[in-house]
C-alpha cells in the first residue's frame, strides 16, 4: 500500500464475549490488519473465525476489548455516516419507493430537496434501476432488492463501503451479475470495500488481496496478493490456479477447526 497512513488499520485487536452459561470466550485474538485506500479486501474463513466480527468492529457496531481499531487515523468509537454497511437482508423500508429508499440517507444529512434527487437518480442509473423508481421493495426480486441496498449506500457517497455476505441469498446467476456490478461501480467510484464472503470463487473475483482466517481463536492466518487483472474470468487458468491455492490453504485451515490439527502448509 502506499499510503503512508492506511485508511483503515487494525492494531494488536482482541475481542472477547460472554456466552449464555457465563464462559469467556475469545472471537479475535492479537489481529493485525492494514487496508488501503481504494482497496477491495475480501475476508474467507471457516464459520467462527470471526469475519462478522471484524467488520462490525471497523463499522463502528462493537468496540474491541483490546487494541485500536483506526480508520483514516482516528479511532473508530461509533457508527460513521461516511462508513456505511450493505447487509444480506437488503434492510429495505417496505413503505417506501425504491427512490424513496435510495433518498433516506440523503434526507437523513439534511441535503437540499434538489441536490438529493439528483444524487439518487444518479444512483439509481449506476446501479441500473432507474426504471424501478416508482415501485415498492414487494415488487422486486432479491438481486433488485440489493442493488437498491447498493444505490442507498452510494447515494451519500462514503468512502468505505463494509459488505457482509451481501449476495448470499442470491441464486448463483443473480450473484454472479452483482459481483460483476459491484466491480464496475468500484472502477468508477474506487471506494474502500471490505467484503465478507464464504465463497472462495466470488473472493477471487472482487479482491486485491483475499484475507484467509482461522479460528479458536480468530486470527488472520494468511493474507493473498490477487494478481489477475479485472474483469477477471472464472474459466481462465490463472483463475483456476489461485483457487486451487486458496482452497488447500482453506481446506487446512476449516480441518483444523474440526479437530485441533495445527495448520501447515
Amino acid at each position: 500500500m502506499s499510503d503512508s497512513i492506511p485508511k483503515i488499520q487494525l492494531s494488536a485487536v482482541e475481542k472477547r464475549f460472554i456466552s449464555a452459561r457465563g464462559d469467556e470466550q475469545i472471537a479475535l485474538s492479537n489481529l493485525d490488519l492494514e487496508i488501503g485506500s481504494g482497496e477491495i479486501v475480501c475476508l474467507v474463513g471457516p464459520s467462527g473465525c470471526g469475519k462478522t466480527t471484524i467488520i462490525n468492529l471497523m463499522a463502528g457496531f462493537e468496540k474491541p476489548s483490546n487494541g485500536v481499531v483506526q480508520i483514516d487515523g482516528k479511532q473508530v468509537s461509533a457508527p460513521d455516516p461516511d462508513h456505511i454497511m450493505i447487509f444480506q437482508d437488503y434492510g429495505l423500508y417496505p413503505w417506501r419507493t425504491v427512490l424513496g429508499n435510495v433518498l433516506f440517507g440523503l434526507q437523513a444529512r439534511r441535503i437540499s430537496p434538489a441536490e438529493a434527487l439528483d444524487k439518487a437518480l444518479a444512483s439509481l442509473e449506476l446501479v441500473g434501476l432507474t426504471s424501478a423508481r416508482d415501485k415498492h421493495p414487494h415488487e422486486l426480486s432479491g438481486g433488485m432488492k440489493q442493488r437498491v441496498s447498493i444505490a442507498r449506500a452510494l447515494a451519500v457517497e462514503p468512502s468505505v463501503l463494509f459488505m457482509d455476505e451481501p449476495f448470499a441469498a442470491l441464486d448463483a446467476f443473480t450473484r454472479m451479475h452483482l459481483q460483476d456490478e459491484l466491480l464496475r461501480i468500484w472502477q468508477e467510484k474506487r471506494p474502500t470495500i471490505v467484503f465478507v464472503t464464504h465463497e472462495l470463487d466470488e473472493a477471487i473475483t472482487l479482491g486485491q488481496r483475499v484475507v484467509l482466517m482461522a479460528p479458536n481463536p480468530g486470527r488472520v492466518q494468511r493474507i493473498l496478493d490477487v494478481k489477475l487483472a479485472y474483469p477477471r474470468e472464472r474459466t481462465d487458468v490463472d483463475f483456476s490456479i489461485f483457487r486451487k491455492e486458496l482452497f488447500e490453504e482453506f481446506h487446512l485451515v476449516h480441518r483444523q477447526a474440526l479437530d485441533g490439527t495445527e495448520y501447515s502448509i
